[in-house]
């Protein structure tokens, strides 16, 4: 029976997806894991992977359309198996009728149904499914990626999809009978050590549920400092005398991760019902792009050169503005910097962007008049607000952490060795 292909969700805030161009045409064999298709989402353009073999029987979405997640945008199946694409579709609402009408014949049987039509009495159960080859777990696009998301392990189900593949409805029923089993910690990349997970104290669970309350989402807490950026300007200009590219911003990125490496309680993220603390320290760094915002993630900042954070933020928000990106490119992190400077905004707030559990928003350096050791002067200043996620993070480790960070910018040769 020909299965739909599902538009999968490729970011953690698709809604839809956009069919830019079909690599593989009506009638193409399909292999699993093959890419069959473009995608353009509100992150990136992702490529569309086939999730098991078979035949391209119909393609439901043309390039240059939109589908939402989990929306058929196409049927795999066996070689010249016949589908009604029109029966995918879902049907529009009926009108009402002003007056009862004639009993209408039934309609026509319909090769591949979305949805089985409601009974009069309820189906038989679906076959125990057949063992994937190699412990392999079909499941639909969506299905796997609310497993991911809710830390399910799949291989526990049992899918009442076609052939016993794992769908939505499968997932959903799983979760509804309680915490879901974790899936297996995959394997720590060379380099790269895995978060650990800490279990809420009794305060912490009411402080995160109290904020909330008063803040529903994330609630936010914000402080700002003032610092000194004349020490700072002076590695850049003498970074562009070596004929070395280093920016303001690439300068904030290293001492916001560096900062955050000594204050180790601020490297956490909010999970629900645990905190994970963080090993690596990973920022992103806000980009706006057409039509809206994406922020990218340097990993282990803090263990980068001023040189090597200011190629690799150069080369993310190029290939972030043609909408380039890979999925692990921005995702993750703990904290952001949004920086507004180079468009003379003196201050400002930013929204957390989760799971990051903070943000640096940071204002342009000017010349400003100052007072030290009893005497007027004149400073480069830069305003930076940090905005916290209050369920993991309090004031004064926000306000230990803006110490830290002004003290690394204003004496910025630490940041060098």
């Amino acid at each position: 029976m020909a299965t739909a292909i599902q538009m999968p969700a490729l970011s953690p805030t698709m809604k839809e997806g956009k069919i830019t161009r079909w690599l593989k045409k009506e009638g193409d064999k399909i292999s699993s894991g093959e890419a069959i298709a473009e995608c353009e989402t509100d992150k990136s353009n992702l490529e569309i992977e086939a999730y098991e073999d078979g035949y391209l029987l119909a393609v439901t979405v043309k390039e240059g359309e939109s589908a939402p997640v989990g929306a058929p945008i196409g049927f795999i199946g066996q070689k010249g198996e016949k589908v009604d694409v029109k029966a995918a579709a879902p049907a529009p609402a009926p009108a009402p009728a002003p007056a009862p009408e004639a009993p209408r014949p039934a309609p026509a049987a319909q090769v591949v149904p979305i949805r089985p039509a409601a009974a009069a009495s309820p189906p038989p159960p679906p076959p125990p499914p057949s063992p994937a080859p190699s412990g392999r777990v079909f499941a639909s696009p969506l299905a796997r990626k609310m497993a991911h998301d809710q830390g399910l392990d799949l291989a526990v189900l049992q899918g009442s999809g076609p052939a016993g593949r794992i769908v939505k409805r499968d997932v959903e029923a799983a979760l509804s009978k309680g915490p879901a089993p974790r899936a297996p910690v995959p394997a720590p990349v060379a380099g790269r050590r895995q978060p650990e997970v800490l279990p809420l104290s009794t305060m912490r669970k009411v402080i995160a549920q109290r904020m909330a309350e008063v803040k529903p989402g994330v609630p936010h807490f914000y402080l700002t400092i003032e610092v000194e950026m004349d020490e700072a300007l002076k590695i850049r200009e003498e970074a562009k005398a070596l004929e070395s590219k280093v920016s303001v911003n690439d300068i904030v990125i290293k001492a916001a991760a560096v900062a955050l490496r000594r204050s180790p309680k601020m490297n956490r993220t909010f999970q629900g019902d645990h905190v994970l603390q963080h090993q690596n320290v990973d920022v992103g760094m806000a980009v706006a792009v057409e039509d809206g915002l994406i922020t990218p993630v340097i990993l282990d900042a803090d263990q980068k050169t001023l040189g090597q954070i200011s190629a690799e933020a150069r080369e993310l928000a190029e290939r972030a503005r043609r909408r380039a990106l890979k999925p692990q490119e921005y995702s993750g992190g703990t904290i952001a910097v949004s920086n507004l400077g180079m468009y003379g905004i003196d201050s400002f707030v930013a929204v957390i962007n989760p799971p990051h559990a903070s943000i640096l928003a940071v204002g342009t350096v000017a010349e400003r008049a100052v007072v030290r050791s009893g005497q007027l002067s004149v400073r480069k200043m830069m305003s930076v607000t940090l905005s916290g996620d209050h369920r993991v993070i309090d004031g004064a480790l926000g306000a230990e952490y803006l110490r830290e960070l002004k003290a690394l910018l204003e004496h910025p040769m630490r940041l060098l060795f």
